[in-house]
C-alpha cells in the first residue's frame, strides 16, 4: 500500500501548534504520557490473551523499552503490547475529536498558571501529542497482536501526517521522537541523557507494573559509552501491594495523578486490605478540588479494577455509589473472573461486598478527618459536600454515617458550620424541631421574611443552599428524634413559653381579623390556598408559605427542569397583625362599604410577599402599574 498523506482536523492543528510552541514549563511530562500509553497497551494485550485462547501473540516477556541515540538525537519508547491496526492508527492518532480537544483548548485558555496548564495534557487524553513539545518530528510504527502487517505513522506537526503499511513491524508500538536541540533556559532538557531518563521514569512511572528498560545503545551523560545491558528503571511493585512503610507520600501522589489525570496532590489517601474468604486491596484518593464536570451526565466516574494485577476496567462504576463519584483509586481483587462486563459486575456478590466496605471506609475516613484536621475537612466539604448529600436520598444503610460527616451553615455562626448533633445540643428549652430554610444563598435566606421571628427569638436555623437540600430533608425527616422542619412551610409557633397569655392574644387577633382574612381569601382565590395570620413575622407585613406537605417553588422548578410535569401549587398568604399596613387594611375593610380600592391593596400585599422571597408576581406589568398609581396618589 503506498504512503498516504492526511490532514489533521482543525482543532488537532490548534493543539499541535500549542504543543510545538510549548506553553508548558515542565516538558518532562511527555515521557510520562508515552510510558503510560505503553503500559495501557500491555494491560490490554494481557487481558486479550486471557480472554481469547486463539490470539496469536507473544506474552512471554511483556515490557517497555526506552532507547536513546545522542548522535541522531532520537528517543524511542517501545512496547510489545496490543498494538494498532491501520484503521485504528488513523482513528486514534490522526483524529482526536473524541479526546475532548475543544474543551481542552478552552480550559487551557482559562488556566491561570503553568502547573494548571500542564495537568490538562493527561486530563483530556492528548498525551501522545505532548511529544511535539520536545520533538520536531514523531514517527510511530505499530502492529496489532494477531495481525501480519504493521503501520507506520509520521508527522512533523505541521497540519498533515502520513500513513503506510509495513511488512516487518514487530508486535506492539514504537514511538520515535526526533528531538529538538537541548535548551535548558526554556526547560528543554537533553532527553538522550541516561540520568535525565532515569530521573523522569522514577518520578512519574515507578509504580507501573511492567518493567521499563533502558536498552543498550543509550549513552550516559558525557560518557560516550554504551550501557552494558538492559537496565530496569522502575520497581514494578504495585503501591497498593506494598506496606505503608515502604511507600512515600510522593509515590502515592504520583499514582493519584496517574489514575485521575489531576495535576494537584490528593487531599487524602485511604488504604484498605481485606483478607479472608475474599481478598482484595484498595488504594483510594480524595481529590483536593472538584472537577469542573462533576455534576454533568458525562462525568467519568469509577475506580480502576484489577484482578491479580491485571487491569480489567479503567472506570468501574460498580465499586462505589454515585454520591462518591469523585473518589479516585485502584481496587485489586484476587478472586474475580477476568471475563467480566459492566453488567455482570452490577450483579456480582463480591463487587457489592467491596462497594459496601469501600463506602464505609471513605465515610469513616472523612469522619476521622473532621476530628483530626478541621482545615482539611473544611476543604473537602466545600468541594464535595453537595455530592455527598446525594447519598441521603439513595443510601439508607449509610444515612447515619453521612449525617455524621455532614456540616451546614447556620445562624449560630457567620463563619463556622455546624453538625446536626451540635444543633441539637444547642436547642432551646421547649424546642422540639430542627429548623431549616433552603434558598439560593445565605444572604437571600437571612433576608427572607420567614426568618424574622426566629431571629427575634434567637432560634437557630440551618441555612441550606445546595439544590439537593430541597430533597434530602424530606427524605431524612428527623435526626435524634427531632423533626427537620422548614421555616417556610406550615404553621410555625415559636411562643413555646408564652402560656395562656400568648394563646389568648392569638385568639383575640383571630377574631378581630376574621372578616379581612375571609374577604382576602375570596379576592385572591386564584392565587392563594388560604390567608391567615402569621406568627413568624415581626417586621414584614406579609409572606407566602407552602403548606406542610406541598412542594416548594424551588422543588417545582427542579422537577420541571428535569422534564417532569408538576401542577402549580397554591401558596398560603400570611399577614403580620402587628404591622401598621395590615392594621390599617383591617380598619379600612371594617369601615368601608366600597372595597374596590382595597382589592388592589390586597393584590399589592400578595405581590410584595412573593417578591420578598425571590419570586415574581403573576402579572408583573399590572403589579408595576398599581405600585406607580399608589406612589402618584401618595404625592398629592
Amino acid at each position: 500500500m503506498p504512503t498516504e498523506t492526511f490532514e489533521f482536523q482543525v482543532e488537532a492543528r490548534q493543539l499541535l501548534q500549542l504543543m510545538i510552541h510549548s506553553v508548558y514549563s515542565n516538558k518532562d511530562v511527555f515521557l510520562r504520557e508515552l510510558v503510560s500509553n505503553a503500559s495501557d497497551a500491555l494491560d490490554k494485550l494481557r487481558l486479550a490473551a486471557l480472554r481469547q485462547d486463539g490470539l496469536d501473540a507473544d506474552t512471554s516477556d511483556l515490557h517497555i523499552e526506552i532507547e536513546a541515540d545522542p548522535d541522531a538525537r532520537t528517543l524511542t519508547v517501545r512496547d510489545n503490547g496490543i498494538g494498532m491496526s491501520y484503521d485504528e492508527v488513523g482513528k486514534l492518532i490522526g483524529t482526536i475529536a473524541n479526546s475532548g480537544t475543544a474543551e481542552f483548548l478552552k480550559e487551557l485558555e482559562e488556566a491561570k498558571d503553568a502547573a494548571g496548564a500542564e495537568g490538562l495534557i493527561g486530563q483530556f487524553g492528548v498525551g501522545f501529542y505532548s511529544g511535539f513539545m520536545v520533538a520536531d518530528e514523531m514517527t510511530l510504527v505499530t502492529r496489532r497482536a494477531g495481525e501480519s502487517k504493521g503501520t507506520r505513522w509520521s508527522s512533523r506537526g505541521e497540519g498533515t501526517y502520513t500513513l503506510e503499511s509495513v511488512e516487518d513491524a514487530p508486535q506492539g508500538t514504537a514511538v520515535t521522537l526526533h528531538l529538538k536541540p537541548a535548551d535548558p533556559e526554556n526547560q528543554l532538557h537533553d532527553y538522550t541523557s541516561t540520568w535525565t531518563i532515569k530521573e523522569i521514569v522514577k518520578r512519574y512511572s515507578d509504580f507501573i507494573t511492567w518493567p521499563i528498560r533502558l536498552v543498550p545503545g543509550t549513552k550516559g551523560e558525557g560518557e560516550g559509552e554504551e550501557t552494558p545491558g538492559p537496565e530496569t528503571l522502575n520497581s514494578m511493585k504495585a503501591l497498593w501491594a506494598r506496606s505503608r512503610d515502604e511507600v512515600s507520600d510522593d509515590e502515592y501522589h504520583e499514582l493519584y495523578k496517574h489514575v485521575s489525570h489531576d495535576w494537584r496532590d490528593p487531599l487524602e489517601t485511604i488504604r484498605l486490605q481485606a483478607e479472608g474468604t475474599f481478598e482484595y486491596q484498595a488504594l483510594l484518593f480524595l481529590p483536593e478540588h472538584a472537577p469542573h464536570d462533576l455534576f454533568t451526565r458525562d462525568f467519568r466516574r469509577g475506580l480502576q479494577l484489577y484482578v491479580k494485577r491485571v487491569l480489567i476496567m479503567d472506570d468501574c462504576e460498580a465499586l462505589l455509589p454515585p454520591y462518591l463519584r469523585f473518589v479516585k483509586g485502584v481496587v485489586d481483587a484476587q478472586d474475580l473472573s477476568l471475563n467480566v462486563s459492566r453488567e455482570i459486575l452490577q450483579q456480582d456478590r463480591h463487587i457489592r461486598m467491596i462497594q459496601r466496605r469501600l463506602t464505609k471506609k471513605v465515610l469513616a475516613s472523612v469522619k476521622e478527618m473532621k476530628t483530626a484536621d478541621s482545615a482539611k475537612y473544611a476543604t473537602f466539604w466545600r468541594e464535595f459536600g453537595a455530592v455527598v448529600k446525594e447519598g441521603l436520598l439513595g443510601d439508607a444503610d449509610n444515612r447515619d454515617a453521612i449525617l455524621a460527616v455532614a456540616s451546614f451553615a447556620s445562624t449560630h455562626s457567620a463563619d463556622e458550620p455546624t453538625t446536626l448533633q451540635q444543633y441539637v445540643e444547642r436547642m432551646k428549652d421547649g424546642q422540639d424541631d430542627i429548623y431549616y430554610m433552603t434558598g439560593e444563598s445565605r444572604q437571600a435566606i437571612e433576608n427572607s421574611p420567614h426568618m424574622e421571628a426566629f431571629r427575634a427569638r434567637g432560634v437557630e436555623v440551618l441555612l441550606l443552599t445546595d439544590p439537593v437540600d430541597e430533597v434530602w430533608v424530606d427524605a431524612v425527616g428527623e435526626f435524634d428524634g427531632k423533626r427537620l422542619r422548614s421555616v417556610a412551610k406550615g404553621e410555625i409557633d415559636l411562643d413555646v413559653q408564652g402560656g395562656e397569655q400568648a394563646e389568648g392574644e392569638r385568639e383575640k387577633q383571630a377574631e378581630e381579623y376574621a372578616g379581612l382574612l375571609g374577604w382576602m381569601k375570596e379576592q385572591l382565590g386564584e392565587d392563594v390556598k388560604d390567608v391567615r395570620l402569621s406568627t413568624r413575622l415581626t417586621v414584614s407585613p406579609a409572606c407566602v408559605v407552602s403548606d406542610a406537605h406541598d412542594l416548594t417553588p424551588a422543588l417545582e422548578n427542579m422537577y420541571r427542569a428535569m422534564g417532569q410535569e408538576v401542577p402549580p401549587t397554591k401558596r398560603i398568604l400570611e399577614l403580620n397583625p402587628a404591622h401598621a399596613l395590615v392594621r390599617s387594611l383591617n380598619e379600612a375593610y371594617q369601615e368601608r362599604e366600597d372595597r374596590t380600592e382595597l382589592v388592589e391593596t390586597a393584590e399589592l400585599l400578595h405581590g410584595l410577599a412573593v417578591l420578598a422571597e425571590g419570586g415574581q408576581p403573576k402579572e408583573p406589568a399590572r403589579f408595576v402599574k398599581l405600585v406607580a398609581e399608589r406612589l402618584e396618589h401618595g404625592l398629592h
